[in-house]
């Protein structure tokens, strides 16, 4: 196998394969469809119809199939016997007179008699419709409302959510659709709508049909179970690919991986993807695979063997995919031991083999990018996805239509389907007002807030300013009141200089003793001498200051300096000169 720069391709030749001549695609008929003019798809991005590869609805045993080979046209009645009618309801309402017949109806009463006329109809319990889809409409609830319209009539539909998830197709307006369904009368609005079980477009002939019939045998089986699917890789090392090795489709997936992730290895297991023997084929290339991975993993080199399997093929009619909608190709993908990858056809193009793989791609490229991962993306980080599939199985109801017919209003009125059908609808509905009605409650929180916020800012500032003023006010009296304004009135503290102990008596300052005068302005030394005076001003004979020597009386200090006395310590020794 070749080591060369990435991606690496390796061709899986395990059985002989003649050289497939140049396909030659026949041409395709013009559509059938009743699309508006100018509505084409897209050559990257899918209808928003295209199936996903997890739109499966399991069927359970015992089950009706999900999808019946039913003519796909409008369903008429078709002539027969005449259904006895139900017999006479009693008189309902009230007379206008005593001697008048006429009989005055609500409106529900009038609602319920057609509601159970309706009902009552066998011929309306299960309808095919063919028309055009007008407006559609999806409320929050996931259920869809739609019309379906002809030249001279419309038709009221509801699609609720879990048969939208269920359904391969999605109605788009301008599409030419055959719905599946039954009519019934919805009381709270007093109108009578279809409510679809399941949508199909128009213009399919008997291929569709075997699809169909085919598709509900394997769904039944548990083939196409969500539960089933298995995660990608993240970083796959090897990825094995199924295809044809001439074809255009090859050469795209090895583009595609060289330029998101050069990482990957790639094996090629060549097959033939139409004519007769193409199914044989695509089952001999996917065994292959996965033969070569077991042969890997038993020699011990379990890094070589592919973790994640590409079927790829270009687009086509109806007839040119079909060898991937053969039950041995569907079998064989699921069985397969690693996750598979489908992608076939373009983006409208829809096989069994997407069903039955993990992941369905709307195009070979698409595949490619599916199984491995954008070095770009994941330079800037890695995103996480999910991914999650919910389908719901139907139940029907086993009767005989004679049970029903003799059963008639008193079993319909009684049917859970049709009250769990209106009142799905009547949640629907009220989930939506309640949407608005909180959307409405916030914004006007939000105003309450804003106006809240207008008003604060005012209050804030006015208690600041009245706080600002008394804190000066509070500041002004302490000022007056501090030791700095004694100072400042011509008074001065003295200090020992040897302990710094403040002198407040004629004793504690004896002859030669060194001091420390602060004043308002600064300080400075003296030396008291013997003479001492008392508190009357009469001469004791004690010590009294004089300036030291060498200019040390000169020396100051600048009053905001000096730290202020405490008020409880200090010595003043009068006016300043009377130290």
């Amino acid at each position: 196998m070749s080591r060369g720069r990435p991606p690496q391709s390796d061709p899986l030749w395990g059985d002989s394969l003649p050289e497939e001549p140049a396909q030659h695609k026949p041409a395709v008929p013009e559509s059938t469809s009743h699309e508006p003019a100018g509505h084409e798809l897209s050559g990257h991005e899918p209808p928003d119809w295209a199936l996903p590869s997890w739109d499966a609805v399991p069927a359970e045993p015992g089950s009706a199939p999900l999808a019946t080979a039913k003519p796909l046209v409008a369903a008429t009645p078709t002539p027969g016997p005449a259904t006895p009618l139900a017999p006479a309801a009693p008189p309902v309402g009230r007379l206008l007179a005593a001697e008048s017949s006429l009989r005055i109806l609500g409106v529900s009463e009038v609602t319920r008699a057609i509601r159970d006329a309706v009902r009552a109809e066998p011929a309306l319990r299960e309808v095919w419709v063919e028309g055009e889809v007008g407006r559609v409409t999806v409320s929050s609830a996931g259920h869809a409302y739609f019309t379906l319209k002809d030249e001279r009539s419309q038709l009221a539909c509801v699609f609720f959510r879990d048969n939208r998830v269920a359904s391969p197709f999605e109605p788009r307006t301008g599409l030419r659709l055959v719905v599946q369904g039954r009519i019934d009368v919805f009381e709270a609005q007093g109108v009578y709508q279809l409510y679809v079980v399941s949508v199909q477009p128009a213009g399919f002939g008997d291929l569709a049909l075997r699809f169909e019939g085919l598709k509900a045998k394997l769904a039944a089986e548990g083939l196409f179970d969500s539960d089933r699917k298995r995660p990608l890789p993240g970083r796959p090392a090897v990825i094995g690919v199924a295809t044809s090795a001439t074809g255009a489709v090859w050469h795209d997936i090895c583009h595609v991986i060289s330029r998101r992730w050069p990482l990957a290895r790639v094996v090629l297991s060549p097959c033939q993807v139409q004519g007769d023997g193409a199914a044989p084929s695509v089952v001999a290339a996917l065994d292959r695979l996965a033969r070569w991975g077991e042969q890997c993993r038993a020699t011990g080199h379990p890094d070589d063997a592919p973790a994640v399997v590409i079927l790829a093929r270009g687009g086509g009619s109806l007839e040119d995919l079909w060898s991937f909608n053969d039950e041995r190709v569907v079998r064989a993908v699921v069985r397969h031991p690693v996750p598979v990858v489908c992608g076939v056809g373009h983006e409208v193009d829809v096989t069994l083999a997407d069903f039955a793989a993990d992941v369905r791609a709307p195009t070979p490229s698409a595949a490619a990018e599916l199984v491995v991962p954008d070095r770009a993306e994941l330079a800037g980080g890695l995103r996480e996805l999910e991914r999650r599939a919910r389908s719901l199985a139907l139940r029907a109801v086993a009767g005989s239509r004679a049970e029903l017919v003799a059963e008639g209003r008193a079993l319909d009125r009684l049917r859970p389907a049709a009250q769990l059908a209106q009142a799905r609808e009547r949640a629907g509905y009220l989930l939506d007002r309640a949407t608005r009605a909180v959307q409405g409650a916030l914004a006007q929180r939000r105003d309450q807030d804003w106006r809240l916020a207008e008003r604060l800012r005012p209050l804030a500032d006015a208690r600041l300013a009245l706080a600002r003023g008394g804190l000066e006010r509070n500041f002004a009296s302490l000022s007056a009141l501090g030791p700095q304004a004694t100072l400042d009135r011509g008074y001065a503290v003295v200090r020992r200089r040897s302990d710094a102990r403040i002198v407040r008596g004629p004793d504690e300052a004896p002859a030669g003793q060194r001091l420390i005068v602060q004043v308002a302005r600064g300080e400075f030394a003296v030396t008291a001498d013997g003479d001492t005076r008392d508190a009357a001003g009469g001469d004791r004979g004690g010590s009294r200051s004089r300036p030291e020597r060498g200019g040390s009386a000169a020396k100051q200090r600048s009053a905001e300096s000096m730290p202020a006395a405490d008020p409880g310590e200090t010595g003043t020794a009068g006016p300043t000169g009377g130290a």
